[in-house]
C-alpha cells in the first residue's frame, strides 16, 4: 500500500512542475485605458447649422404641431442620434424632424480645460400652418450697422463683407421681427461668442442670425484706447425683419 502511495506521489510531481512552468510562461497583457469624457447635458442646444425641416400644410394635417427631439452629438458637433421625446402626433412629420436634426450640426461644447465633449440636449419645434395667400420672399442681412456702413456713416466697427443670411418670410410667422445681438471679435476680426440680447420670439430665426454672424468678419479702426491687437473687443448690433420689406 505504501509503495502504491509513493508511486502516485512521484507521478504527480512532473505534472505539477509542468503546470507551474506553463503558468510562468503566460504573459499578462498591459491594461489599455481609454479616456471617455462624460456627455455635457444641456436644455438648450447651440447650433452651428440649425435644423431646417421642410414640411407643408398637408404634413401638419390641418393644425399647428409641436414636438421635442432628443439630440446626442459627439465632441465634433456631429449628430449621432436623434429620437422623439414628445411627438407631433403624426409619425411622418416626426420623421421629417428627425432627418432635419440628423443633417444639422451642433456647436461643440468646450470645457474650461479646452477639451470638447459630447452633448445631450433637447430641441423644441413649433410647426405652424402657413397662409397660402402670403407670397414667400427672402431677406438679406441688413442690420443697423450694415445700413449705416453702406451710407458711409461712422460706426464702431464695419463688416468686412455682408453676412450671408438665409431667411424667408415664412419664418416670420406672420409678424415683423426684431433681433438685438452682441458679439466679440478677436484681433483678426473673426466674430466670436454671439449672444442674442433680445430675441425675435422665433428661436429658429434667432439661430439663423447667430449662424450668419459666426461665419463673418469685422474690421475696426485701431486707436490707443481700443487695444485691438492685445485683446478681444465687444460689439452690438440689431436687425429688423419687416413683412413688407423683403425681396
Amino acid at each position: 500500500m505504501k509503495k502504491i502511495l509513493c508511486l502516485s506521489l512521484l507521478m504527480s510531481f512532473p505534472l505539477s512542475a509542468a503546470h507551474n512552468a506553463s503558468a510562468k510562461k503566460v504573459q499578462t497583457l498591459p491594461t489599455e485605458t481609454i479616456e471617455v469624457l462624460p456627455a455635457h447635458l444641456t436644455t438648450r442646444i447651440q447650433w452651428s447649422k440649425f435644423p431646417q425641416p421642410h414640411y407643408s400644410n398637408d404634413d401638419l394635417k390641418g393644425k399647428h404641431r409641436a414636438a421635442i427631439i432628443r439630440v446626442f452629438a459627439d465632441e465634433d458637433g456631429a449628430v449621432q442620434e436623434a429620437t422623439v421625446e414628445e411627438s407631433t402626433g403624426v409619425k411622418g412629420l416626426d420623421q421629417i424632424l428627425l432627418q432635419a436634426v440628423e443633417k444639422a450640426q451642433v456647436k461643440p461644447h468646450v470645457n474650461e480645460q479646452g477639451k470638447a465633449s459630447p452633448q445631450i440636449g433637447y430641441q423644441a419645434f413649433n410647426l405652424k400652418l402657413t397662409d397660402k395667400n402670403i407670397k414667400s420672399c427672402d431677406y438679406t442681412f441688413s442690420s443697423k450697422v450694415w445700413q449705416a456702413q453702406q451710407n458711409d456713416k461712422r460706426t464702431a466697427f464695419q463688416y468686412v463683407q455682408q453676412p450671408q443670411l438665409a431667411v424667408d418670410s415664412e419664418q416670420l410667422k406672420g409678424h415683423d421681427r426684431w433681433v438685438k445681438f452682441s458679439f466679440k471679435a478677436d484681433k483678426h476680426g473673426n466674430v466670436k461668442k454671439v449672444k442674442i440680447k433680445q430675441g425675435s420670439g422665433v428661436y429658429a430665426l434667432d439661430q439663423t442670425v447667430v449662424q450668419a454672424l459666426s461665419a463673418s468678419k469685422v474690421a475696426v479702426k485701431r486707436t490707443a484706447s481700443t487695444l485691438w491687437i492685445y485683446k478681444k473687443s465687444s460689439f452690438k448690433d440689431e436687425i429688423q425683419f419687416k413683412l413688407n420689406e423683403c425681396q
